[in-house]
Order: C-alpha cells, then sequence, then structure tokens
C-alpha cells in the first residue's frame, strides 16, 4: 500500500509517499480501509521533529474514516464492511493513518456520522475529542463565562459549539472578519484578536495556545485550560492551569458523532489532497487563515 512518512525533519518537501506492506490487526485492534484522513498541526510538529523520532521512519496522520476490512482476535462489536472513524494516537510511530489502510485498536473507533461524507468526518476524531476534553476540564457550572481563543479555528469552533452545549456564556476571541462565523457557533460575546475582554471571565479555553496573556482574561480563582501539554503558564491569583492531552476514546467519539448527525457539531472541511500529494498538504498547513480542516483522499 502507500503511505505517507517521514525520514528527516524539516519542510513540505520531506514528506515521502511509500510503499509499505498491508498493516496486518493484532489481537484487540482493527483494520480499516482508509476513505479520507484529516491533516491537522501535529503532523506539521512531527514533520519538523517537535516529538523526536530522529533516524526513524515516522507515519503520519492521526485522524482517520474508512471501513473495516479485517479485526483482530478478541475483537466483537465490529465487523468487515462497517464506516468509522478514529483517532490513532501517538506521534512517533512507523505508520498512521495517512495511507491506504490503518490498524487501530478497536476502542479507538466509533461509527461514522451518517449524515455527512467520509472526508467531512475525517475532521472530527482529533480536533472534536481535544475540544469536548477540553471543555470537560475546564469544571464549570452552567451561566459561568468562558472566553475561548482562535475561535474560528476548527478546535476552537468546536469547543464554541460544546461549551454552549454545556451551558457555559461563551466569548469567541478571534480576527475581526471571523465574528459572524463564531457568533453563528452559539457565541454570545466576542473580542478582536489583539484586544481583551471588558470584565474577566470565569474560564479561557486556549485554542490558540496565547498562554500567559490569555491567562490575565481570567478571574482570580478561575480556570485556565490549554491544549498543549507543558507549554501552560504558571499559576496565579488562585487560578487552576490544566494542560490537557487528547485520548483515543471511542465512547467519547461515538457521543461527537450522535452531535454530528444531530445537526450539533458544524464539520468543516477547508480544501481536499490526494494522498499521493500529501507534501502539497503540508504545504497549505502552513499557510495562514485557513478556515476548515485538509483532508487527504485516497481515491
Amino acid at each position: 500500500m502507500q503511505a505517507a512518512v517521514v525520514t528527516g525533519f524539516g519542510g513540505p518537501e520531506q514528506v515521502e509517499i511509500v510503499r509499505v506492506p498491508v498493516p496486518q490487526p493484532e489481537a484487540g485492534q482493527v483494520r480499516i480501509r482508509v476513505a479520507a484522513a484529516g491533516v491537522n498541526p501535529v503532523d506539521g510538529a512531527v514533520r519538523v521533529g517537535v516529538f523526536g523520532g530522529a533516524g526513524q521512519t515516522l507515519g503520519l496522520g492521526w485522524d482517520v474514516a474508512g471501513e473495516i476490512d479485517a479485526v483482530g482476535a478478541g475483537v466483537t462489536g465490529w465487523a468487515a464492511g462497517q464506516r468509522v472513524v478514529g483517532l490513532h494516537y501517538g506521534p512517533v510511530k512507523p505508520l498512521g493513518t495517512h495511507a491506504e489502510y490503518a490498524v487501530l485498536d478497536a476502542s479507538a473507533v466509533a461509527a461514522a456520522p451518517s449524515t455527512v461524507d467520509a472526508v467531512a468526518a475525517a475532521g472530527l476524531p482529533l480536533s472534536g475529542l481535544t475540544a469536548g476534553r477540553a471543555v470537560g476540564l475546564l469544571g464549570l457550572a452552567p451561566g459561568s463565562s468562558v472566553l475561548i481563543t482562535g475561535a474560528a479555528g476548527v478546535v476552537g469552533g468546536f469547543a464554541v459549539q460544546l461549551a454552549v452545549r454545556a451551558g457555559l456564556v461563551v466569548t469567541a476571541l478571534a480576527g475581526e472578519a471571523d465574528e459572524e462565523f463564531v457568533r453563528s457557533l452559539g457565541a454570545t460575546g466576542f473580542v478582536p484578536r489583539g484586544s481583551a475582554p471588558a470584565e474577566p471571565v470565569d474560564g479561557v479555553l486556549d485554542a490558540a495556545v496565547l498562554g500567559e496573556p490569555a491567562l490575565g482574561f481570567v478571574r482570580d480563582g478561575g480556570v485556565y485550560v490549554g491544549l498543549r501539554p507543558h507549554a501552560g503558564p504558571a499559576p496565579e491569583r488562585g487560578i487552576r492551569v490544566v494542560e490537557q492531552e487528547v485520548a483515543a476514546d471511542g465512547a467519547h467519539l461515538a457521543e461527537l458523532v450522535g452531535l454530528v448527525d444531530a445537526g450539533a457539531l458544524t464539520l468543516r472541511v477547508a480544501q481536499t489532497v490526494a494522498l499521493a500529494d500529501a507534501a502539497k498538504a503540508h504545504a497549505l498547513l502552513a499557510e495562514p487563515g485557513t478556515r476548515g480542516r485538509l483532508v487527504l483522499t485516497t481515491s
């Protein structure tokens, strides 16, 4: 099969398409015939060496949407022919989901949404699970105020919608041109990028990874949730600082799929790129202003 990998660190030109054996599922795993796979900022981080792995062949891709074509020993509830989405967690791995086939733990997959195609669904797992976990970690009661930075991005947009569903009063921080969009997601307040809210908020969900400046928006005793492990600001003024890391959680993913099918969670695709042109997708990933997820397709 074809797969996108890197064998050295650097720019998009480091992404190679290689031919490798089709992987076999082990006990507790399923093999998915990949239809589409999201291209996320973490893929760019793997490519430039943020997570290490020098001297190794590193597979790219965390998100996947496709069809199960084989199951490993002991797997129940899944069978060949079922359409699924899943998260292949881990930055340092020999193969990812940017390939024609991917093997995932059965616990990391969920039935695919029935209301959207594989291309749209491929943008859900990593960003949706990241946003959902972050909203939960805020630990705020309904009616509390939360500011979400990077609210027009994929993760930030999911976070706005999920926070509103949790009963929080959401203020979105984004570029001025995105005000109408983030308000359409349910944000009742808006702060232009580079500005500060008029009043401190109970919590900040820092999808834009602003760090210390975003901590300054939080009231004394509030909460700050960061999305990049080990990159959060130092706690101050009694603020609870949480650095969350996504997990491959099929049950949580199934909940998000349900919201998609109910029309309560909006999926956005910026552009599709053929797997064979994965390097092009990495070049696009670096361009500012992309709205929606870049998605690789296998056909």
